[in-house]
């Protein structure tokens, strides 16, 4: 079992000691802290990296996963294998550049990782894509990583568009032509099987939908996107699949309802079409 890597262009900053408590004490720009992890941006040399840094989650945490019906997270472990995974399948993500575990009780055990930096990017919540080819593009690009990604046996967990990175958009008189460049971040609650369970698949593509729900979309677009990630003729998917789609949509909506009193203007007759 991998214990800890390191790229080989960061050997020189990580020498003379264990390189848990070398990554734990790198200072940064705080991006989140709670009890048990902190993530933060720091540079190392002239390069920005990401740095997540697990402290261990404790018995009453693992106990309450275990009661719930679920496999509780105990590290930067689960975040290292979805990365290598999702690369193994093609999907863009954060490059991983270190990991590092200690411990062997579970609930004590410490890890970090650390990845490149991802500059000049905007979330695909905070994004509009006014252009209609632009907007086709994207639809198909988030489509085919969902595609990959599930066909690996990878599931997200917190499959929503502020966790799509995009490159920095074009000037808005070449977007149409240049082709955008996703990366799928966040993955330190990521699941890894054979085969996805249905009910995994629906939640993720259902949180997905969620999160698009203001996004001014067409009938198009949602049978754009479900033909790219089927990767199989329409008609035959709004036959045999239907059902799988429907909890879909259904999921979405139960989501977006236990914060809103209704739905965003246009998508009840959109979904309902």
């Amino acid at each position: 079992m991998l214990k800890n890597f390191l790229a080989d262009h960061l050997k020189g900053y990580f020498e003379g000691e264990d390189l848990f408590a070398l990554v734990d004490r790198l200072d940064g720009e705080v991006f989140r802290k709670i009890d048990d992890r902190r993530t933060i941006k720091v540079w190392i040399g002239t390069a920005a990296y990401f740095a997540k840094v697990h402290q261990g989650v404790g018995w009453v945490e693992i106990l309450k996963n275990l009661l719930q019906g679920r496999l509780p997270v105990l590290g930067a472990r689960n975040e290292w294998l979805a990365l290598c995974a999702l690369r193994t399948a093609g999907v863009r993500s954060m490059t991983p550049v270190l990991f590092c575990e200690r411990g062997l009780n579970p609930a004590a055990r410490k890890s970090a990782i650390l990845t490149e930096s991802l500059e000049s990017i905007v979330t695909l919540e905070d994004f509009e894509a006014s252009e209609p080819v632009l907007k086709r593009k994207l639809v198909t690009e988030v489509a085919s990583m969902a595609r990959k990604m599930h066909k690996a046996g990878i599931n997200h967990r917190d499959f929503y568009l502020c966790h799509f990175l995009m490159d920095a958009p074009p000037a808005e008189d070449s977007r149409e032509e240049k082709e955008p460049v996703l990366h799928l971040i966040d993955l330190h609650r990521a699941q890894i099987r054979k085969n996805v369970p249905r009910r995994w698949l629906v939640k993720d593509l259902g949180g997905l939908l969620f999160s698009a729900f203001e996004k001014d979309l067409t009938r198009r677009d949602l049978l754009r996107f479900v033909r790219i990630y089927t990767d199989r003729p329409l008609r035959e998917v709004l036959v045999k699949d239907a059902e799988i789609w429907d909890e879909v949509v259904e999921r979405a909506i139960t989501q977006w309802l236990q914060d809103h009193d209704s739905l965003p203007y246009g998508v009840t007759r959109l979904l309902a079409c």
